[in-house]
């Protein structure tokens, strides 16, 4: 058993659906306050979650803005890691993500899941 608990949290969802893309973030963040390491996934929709500008224009009714959060959880230590070809598939690259995201494949996030000792999916 690993001597700190490590969560990941894959977030799938966009912009499009306010609710389901700021729930992994509060999650995130009662994790990460819970002393637990944080690890955030963000694929196909996911991804535009991060690029730079657009956590300001998702409002979820009674959730902390993702524009709140996403700074706040870095700060405490969660990874951001960010899907190559679902950026690649939209066009986006590593000067359109917020400062910290970290681009990488497939084989970087089975490493990461493999490793926790609990996932989430959103």
């Amino acid at each position: 058993m690993p001597d700190q608990e490590k969560l990941v949290i894959m977030v799938t969802h966009g912009p499009d659906e306010p609710e389901l893309a700021t729930v992994p973030f509060a999650m995130a963040g009662a994790a990460v306050a819970s002393d637990i390491e944080v690890v955030m996934g963000f694929q196909a929709e996911g991804c535009l979650l991060v690029q730079k500008g657009v956590a300001e224009t998702v409002k979820a009714p009674e959730f902390t803005p993702i524009s709140e959060l996403l700074p706040t959880i870095q700060d405490m230590g969660a990874k951001i890691l960010v899907c190559s070809p679902c950026l690649k598939k939209r066009g986006l690259h590593q000067e359109d993500l917020v400062p910290g995201a970290e681009i990488v494949a497939a084989a970087r996030f089975v490493a990461e899941v493999t490793s926790a000792t609990n996932s989430l999916v959103y």
